[in-house]
């Protein structure tokens, strides 16, 4: 018609975990109102903004890891380079203008907290969080008070049902029962770097296949999942006489099924 022609664009499919189509028949889908009551609408964003010519997996795992990416951007975009901000996903999901990132604290963290918490209420885990972070409420830092709500909807309907405790092999005794007696002796003050180097050092002077098979017992056991925070962080965080007690409460079996 004389005019330009119009610019094409394809994408492909959402899928579930499996791989498969969503289907609405088949009822396995996550909606945009589902996401929404668990995660804020800027990781929502995120989520959509990237890769947009590629299908993405969209299940209720998912939304963890675009909020914590998000976070990750945010944290990352005040001290770039202009040129590098532009190419931060954040600068585009805000419009050029993002807000100032007041988030110390990962959603996985929150979620972990609110486990071994067994969090009801949000005011539950700012009695831990203000002790990490001295002056934080609400107020303070409004986006982590917001993901302090979703962590606590999303850990009641997802996590919670979904936790499977195991009891510790011999190996994974020993090293936790090394870690209990480690934790006794640290000083309160002890940074999440100080706890982690230990962690990692006791590790390996235990026979695990590789270092992160360590890891991946001490979420079985502890938090009765597959993944879990980085050990450090959630210690002082926590608390380091909180963590050792929750250490032996695992090894006595109270956290195993029927038990």
């Amino acid at each position: 018609m004389g005019g330009n022609p119009p610019e094409g664009f394809s994408y492909e499919l959402f899928l579930d975990e499996k791989g498969q189509k969503i289907s609405k028949s088949k009822g396995n889908g996550l909606t945009m109102e589902d996401w929404l009551r668990y995660a804020p609408p800027e990781s929502l964003s995120l989520y959509m903004f990237q890769q947009p010519r590629r299908a993405k997996r969209l299940y209720f795992d998912v939304i963890p890891r675009a909020v914590d990416e998000y976070i990750t951007f945010a944290a990352k975009y005040p001290n770039e380079e202009p040129a590098k901000q532009i190419e931060n996903p954040i600068w585009h999901i805000h419009s050029g203008n993002p807000p100032a990132m007041d988030c110390p604290l990962s959603f996985n963290v929150l979620l972990n907290l609110a486990g071994v918490a067994n969090a009801e209420d949000p005011a539950v885990l700012w009695g831990f969080i203000s002790r990490y972070v001295p002056g934080a409420n609400p107020t303070t830092s409004p986006f982590m008070g917001r993901l302090v709500e979703y962590a606590v909807k999303y850990y009641q309907d997802f996590v919670k049902p979904a936790k499977t405790f195991r009891a510790a092999d011999p190996t994974e005794r020993a090293a936790l029962s090394e870690l209990s007696l480690l934790l006794a002796t640290l000083p309160s003050h002890s940074t999440a770097e100080e706890i982690q180097n230990q962690i990692y050092e006791i590790g390996k002077r235990h026979p695990f296949p590789e270092l992160k098979d360590w890891f991946k017992g001490i979420y079985a056991v502890l938090f009765g999942q597959g993944e879990g925070p980085r050990m450090g962080s959630f210690t002082q965080l926590y608390g380091i006489a909180e963590t050792k007690a929750l250490i032996d409460d695992a090894l006595s079996g109270k956290f195993v099924d029927g038990v």
